[in-house]
């Protein structure tokens, strides 16, 4: 009974702070006596997508140039296109990518790849030079 207690009164005081530096930060706090609570972001079950451990993600391939290709962290750079597929616009990203992968191609060469987006990152999966 006493650790429950003190669980409640730690995260009554956790709220309070929190509730103070939303103020500071100017964010705004999730409810407030001026938005009635179905006005805030529903957390129900169903509203949530269900995801699974080791879920694939979304799959997608683009064009674009190799800007950068980093060894040690093992991920090439690559200054793509718009990819419709994952609703991204053109940009400059590095995709993580294995060892065989980033010996195939140089910084600089024009390429066509296929990549995995989850949560965990984005991966390259296969990779040409156009």
């Amino acid at each position: 009974m006493r650790s429950a207690t003190l669980m409640t009164m730690l995260a009554a005081t956790l709220l309070l702070a929190a509730c103070d530096a939303s103020e500071e930060t100017g964010t705004m706090p999730m409810a407030s006596e001026d938005m009635p609570m179905e006005d805030t972001m529903s957390m129900d079950a169903e509203d949530m997508p269900m995801t699974q451990s080791g879920e694939a993600g979304r799959t997608a391939s683009a064009e674009g140039t190799i800007t950068a290709i980093d060894a040690d962290a093992g991920t090439i750079t690559i200054d793509h296109g718009a990819v419709p597929a994952v609703d991204w616009p053109a940009m400059t990203m590095a995709f993580e990518a294995g060892e065989a992968l980033r010996s195939e191609v140089a910084v600089g060469d024009a390429v066509t790849f296929e990549f995995r987006t989850s949560d965990g990152g984005n991966e390259i999966t296969a990779i040409s030079e156009r």
